[in-house]
């Protein structure tokens, strides 16, 4: 989303109740994130305390504080890949990153999250990195996986963000 855009949202701002989440929505969408100067702009157009903002903010888990990765990993812990051992990869991704559930990676390259589901559950152990999903997993093949993204940053070296679909067996 543009600049243009999230400030044309702030500017059409008229007061009306439940506008902030629409507010902080697009920052969001503009930034990645909602950067700290975003909510003291957005608590001075609308009025609303920035400890109010930052209640907003952290009460819904859709919003985000810091910004995420380039890859973004989704550790699926519904009950099929709980009993599965996600936490095992879980913990190979812990190890291999030096990361944990919410955080980012000193070079911006994986942000690690926990899901509740991904909905593939005859897969199981799963986890998504964007829009790839992989299952069937062991510790060894999450860093196999991890290895593999590192060396397609490599390869790609300009910045995009990594897409498709696959099944690791």
């Amino acid at each position: 989303m543009a600049q243009e855009s999230f400030n044309y949202r702030l500017w059409r701002y008229d007061g009306a109740p439940g506008e902030l989440i629409p507010l902080l929505q697009s920052a969001q969408e503009h930034f990645g994130y909602i950067p700290r100067g975003a909510i003291r702009h957005i608590s001075s157009v609308t009025g609303v305390p920035e400890a109010g903002i930052y209640g907003v903010i952290t009460f819904y888990s859709q919003f985000r504080l810091q910004p995420m990765g380039r890859y973004v990993i989704r550790i699926c812990d519904g009950t099929a890949c709980h009993v599965s051992a996600s936490r095992q990869l879980l913990d190979a991704i812990r190890d291999e990153l030096s990361i944990e559930i919410g955080e980012t990676d000193a070079e911006s390259l994986f942000t690690l999250t926990t899901v509740a589901c991904l909905g593939c559950c005859s897969l199981a152990p799963v986890m998504m990195i964007n829009d790839e999903t992989f299952g069937r997993l062991t510790p060894a093949a999450v860093r196999k996986i991890l290895k593999d993204f590192r060396r397609r940053r490599d390869a790609e070296g300009d910045g995009s963000a990594a897409t498709g679909c696959g099944v690791e067996k």
